[in-house]
């Protein structure tokens, strides 16, 4: 058991580290790009094309293997047939996935200025450029779901090193690719076209690498439908239809923006890699730690203590997103001038990128919450209802980016997101209330209340911290970074210890939950998807 725990800690170290290195290099990728490209409409051609096929990645590559080619592999892996009844399940499936995922990738290459022109609007030599650059990036999507595929083998082996690494590799390529190519225009956005696929195929050499050093070299087979890729598309195809929900909303996001003008697919990029921060890593630890936690307690009949799990996460989640969504919608300008502005970043480019920030970021804690709520419904075997939801939620963005974006060309659309976000998280609690399976009890709002007025006395001091440094923030970047720092710090001083003060959380409740969300990420789940890189 101890040895367990150690290597449960090691493994957790060296997830987290690469983790962080992604993360650094991913914010430098942006930082660059910022200054090189501005918002230009070749910088905004590229988000198209990097956006495009990721999107199908998220629907085909987490939503595949996540659900489907994981579990599966990993029974057979520890069944009586071992690694070498694991070995043919992976090679079967890839027989077929993988010419399914060619077929569809050229099918797109054919099609893909009509595509490109209906999801963006694009005409002229926009569209030519947008659509050029996305049959660059397009084969990106057959690469990375085999990255899936070899990391789900990996993870199973408990061998983490090279699938934590791997996102890495697509922003060290695309980062190269700025310091190479800074002429900025529709040159740097082909070298970077190129940089994204790549990305991809260093990423798959890594993992195949990985796996033959662990003894797992896959030969290639006749595509056939054995029992064993019924079962995979048994359970693929319902979670790829339920993840297809999510991932249209993408589409339409692109489709709204890239008719609001020149710059906005760029503002919105920026604005979203800052309010992906908190709502990534909060989001995603909070619904693995809980969903083994409430299944079980459901299967033995057990409701009370299920709804009282969820009741501590979702005072977690706000005790995390308040402050988190607070702190940017307030500090927006300071973040978004210091990170971002420069070079062909204009300060008017900056100021549009932060007004999309502090509105987007005030649906954060309902978005998160709606993590912590949809394990209410997945413990008791209901996936449609939260995919009912969504695609509700889903028609009410459309019909609120018709009437916002209009006289509030971005802000409208962020406000949208927003908005929906709300919505998504009012009718879960909603269904789960009706059906007497979660409340909020008055404990929990009692906290809930307190670490608002934490909150509020944070904001109070973020803005005299703004007010104070004022200069800073119109300086050169070294103080610009200093004052982010400022507020950063000023920010955590006021609200922790305040919150701590008020009564807003329980420690020792918070420190059993985060013991279940280690255990339960890393032996239910292993590391984050190997292709969430952007």
């Amino acid at each position: 058991m101890a040895k367990q725990g150690v290597n449960l800690v090691k493994a957790t170290g060296t997830i987290g580290g690469l983790t962080l290195v992604s993360r650094v290099a991913g914010f430098a990728r942006e930082m660059l790009m910022s200054r090189v490209m501005g918002a230009s409409w070749q910088a905004d051609a590229f988000f198209v094309a990097f956006r495009l096929p990721n999107t199908f990645r998220r629907l085909f590559g987490e939503g595949a293997f996540s659900a489907g080619f994981v579990p599966l592999y990993a029974q057979r892996l520890h069944g009586p047939g071992g690694n070498e009844e694991a070995r043919h399940f992976s090679e079967e499936v890839l027989a077929v996935f993988l010419p399914t995922l060619v077929l569809f990738t050229a099918l797109f290459q054919v099609i893909m200025p009509l595509f490109v022109e209906a999801i963006s609007g694009y005409v002229g030599d926009k569209l030519a450029l947008a659509t050029f650059l996305t049959r660059i990036t397009f084969p990106y999507l057959v690469l990375i779901s085999l990255v899936s595929l070899f990391s789900g083998i990996l993870n199973s082996l408990a061998r983490f090193t090279a699938a934590a690494f791997a996102p890495a590799l697509l922003n060290l390529a695309m980062l190269t690719a700025l310091i190479v190519d800074r002429r900025g225009g529709e040159g740097t956005a082909t070298t970077l076209a190129i940089a994204v696929t790549l990305g991809g195929v260093l990423q798959i050499a890594l993992l195949v690498a990985a796996c033959a050093r662990a003894g797992i070299v896959l030969k290639w087979r006749k595509p056939t439908i054995t029992p064993g890729v019924r079962q995979f598309v048994r359970v693929v195809v319902p979670a790829t239809l339920g993840a297809g929900v999510y991932q249209i909303s993408a589409f339409i996001d692109t489709f709204f923006l890239t008719r609001i003008g020149t710059g906005a697919m760029s503002y919105f990029n920026y604005a979203d890699r800052l309010n992906q921060l908190p709502l990534g890593v909060i989001g995603a630890a909070l619904g693995t730690a809980i969903l083994p936690q409430v299944s079980r307690h459901v299967g033995a009949g057990e409701n009370v203590e299920a709804a009282r799990v969820q009741g501590q996460a979702a005072e977690l989640a706000m005790l995390l997103c308040l402050p988190a969504a607070l702190a940017l919608a307030v500090s927006a300008g300071p973040l978004v001038f210091a990170l971002f502005q420069g070079g062909h970043f204009t300060a008017e480019d900056a100021r549009l990128s932060a007004l999309t920030l502090s509105i987007i970021v005030l649906g954060l804690p309902a978005y998160v919450l709606v993590k912590v709520l949809t394990p209410g419904f997945y413990a008791r075997q209901d996936t449609a209802t939260p995919v009912k939801t969504a695609a509700f939620v889903l028609a009410a963005n459309i019909v609120l980016n018709f009437v916002l974006i209009p006289p509030f060309k971005i802000a409208g659309l962020a406000s949208a997101i927003a908005i929906c976000s709300w919505l998504n998280c009012l009718i879960l609690y909603t269904i789960l209330h009706r059906r007497g399976h979660f409340r909020i009890e008055p404990w929990l709002a009692s906290r809930v209340l307190r670490q608002l007025a934490a909150a509020a006395a944070m904001v109070a001091a973020l803005f005299a911290i703004k007010y104070a440094l004022a200069g800073w923030f119109d300086g050169s970047v070294g103080h610009r970074m200093a004052g982010v720092v400022a507020l950063v710090g000023g920010g955590m001083a006021v609200y922790f210890p305040l919150v701590l003060l008020v009564g807003g959380t329980d420690t020792s409740e918070l420190k059993a939950l985060l013991s279940r969300r280690k255990r339960a990420k890393k032996l239910e789940e292993g590391p984050t998807d190997p292709g969430a890189a952007e």
